[in-house]
């Protein structure tokens, strides 16, 4: 039966408009799924638990004032006795030499100019030996380099070459101190007070706390480090001089200075390299108003056998660590992984934290930077990159297609 015009109209609507559904269908549905944006994977945190050592356990001298630190340490990490002012003695010395170094700075290998001795000078030499304080030699019209005026001042501890030094490189006595004073209030050291550049007076004190810092701060000059650390100098015109530390090269000990002064006692700020575990550690520590020399020296070496057991490698991560987990919509898995291994060295039971920020994410690469593992310790903080340790990859069209309420919800 023939149909009619009707019914073949219809049927033509029918057809296009059917081509067109297919059409919009292809043109808006196909992209939609197959090419919009995927929701992204949570990530999991892993949580990783606080860390600790052991507590140390110090044998302090009973007299005095002693403390320890060490070098990447923030201030003090244990002390005792007097946490006042104390007479520094000869370990005023620093000061001056870094005080000198500001204004006529050395770099090693390098001797400086040379600097000609004159009346003054032999006045410093007669002026401190009338104070029975530590002298060496001297001659008008004899000539040192600078380099040989620090041996001569920190090595031997000659007080009348630590003053020719001081009004070499600032004109006079009155000079240094300004500069003096000045380098103290700069570095924060609240409870120092300078008032010779060679410590011979007992109103030349600090505390422990701040001899610490002093002690640091000698050590981060490569030519003050170097000096205090030789055993012994030999000098033209006054021959071979021994270093007034006589702890030098026992149980890692490499400087820095000693100090004495009658009704003061002995004084010893020192350092010592440690190793702990695969890492180093330099340890600064001071003990002030000893009866002598040899018994600071001695409660010292008892000292520093709490010292170096106070100390801990503690191992943070090992490379491949897991931090966080992630699983996609369309089940897929993948971890945040530590990409290097990390360790510290840390004082006592002081304990270490640990925390992570990771990226939520839609695919992703193996490898792929993802966050960060951050450890913290008594103000030092080591943080280690996480990735991916597997690719997290598009779940492809056939998932698209037959999810596309979850695809249209991504944002």
């Amino acid at each position: 039966m023939a149909l009619t015009r009707r019914q073949i109209y219809a049927r033509r609507r029918i057809a296009v408009f059917g081509s067109i559904g297919l059409v919009l269908a292809v043109a808006f549905y196909l992209p939609m799924t197959l090419l919009a944006p995927l929701h992204s994977a949570e990530p999991v945190i892993v949580k990783h638990g606080v860390l600790t050592g052991s507590a140390a356990d110090l044998a302090f001298p009973g007299y005095g004032g002693s403390a320890i630190g060490a070098i990447g340490f923030d201030g003090v990490l244990a002390q005792s006795g007097s946490t006042g002012p104390l007479p520094m003695a000869s370990i005023t010395k620093l000061v001056t030499m870094l005080v000198v170094l500001q204004v006529k700075p050395l770099t090693i290998g390098h001797e400086g100019p040379s600097i000609t001795m004159t009346p003054t000078d032999v006045g410093f030499y007669t002026h401190y030996l009338s104070l029975d304080g530590s002298v060496a030699p001297v001659r008008t019209g004899w000539r040192f380099t600078q380099h040989e005026l620090m041996e001569l001042s920190l090595v031997h501890s000659a007080n009348n070459y630590a003053a020719s030094l001081a009004v070499w490189a600032f004109g006079s006595m009155d000079a240094y101190l300004t500069a003096a004073k000045s380098w103290v209030a700069s570095h924060r050291l609240s409870s120092m007070t300078i008032t010779d550049p060679t410590g011979i007076e007992p109103t030349d004190a600090a505390s422990t706390v701040d001899l610490l810092t002093l002690g640091k701060l000698a050590l981060a000059n490569p030519v003050i480090a170097a000096i205090v650390a030789t055993k012994s100098v030999t000098i033209h015109d006054i021959g071979t001089l021994t270093n007034t530390n006589a702890l030098l090269g026992s149980d890692g000990i490499d400087g820095i200075k000693t100090g004495t002064l009658n009704g003061a006692g002995a004084n010893l700020l020192f350092a010592a390299t440690h190793q702990v575990g695969d890492m180093t550690v330099t340890i600064v520590g001071v003990v002030l108003g000893g009866e002598t020399h040899t018994v600071v020296d001695t409660d010292i070496l008892n000292m520093m056998t709490g010292v170096f057991a106070g100390f801990h490698q503690v191992h943070l991560v090992t490379k491949g660590d897991v931090f966080a987990r992630y699983t996609s919509q369309w089940g897929q898995t993948t971890t945040a992984v530590a990409e290097k291994s990390a360790s510290i060295v840390t004082w006592g039971n002081t304990a270490v934290t640990s925390s992570s920020t990771v990226t939520p994410i839609a695919t992703g690469t193996t490898g792929q930077s993802v966050g960060t593992a951050t450890f913290t310790v008594a103000g030092r903080t080591i943080r280690v990159p996480l990735g991916l340790s597997t690719s997290l990859t598009d779940p492809g069209p056939g998932w698209r297609l037959s999810h596309p309420g979850l695809i249209a919800a991504a944002p």
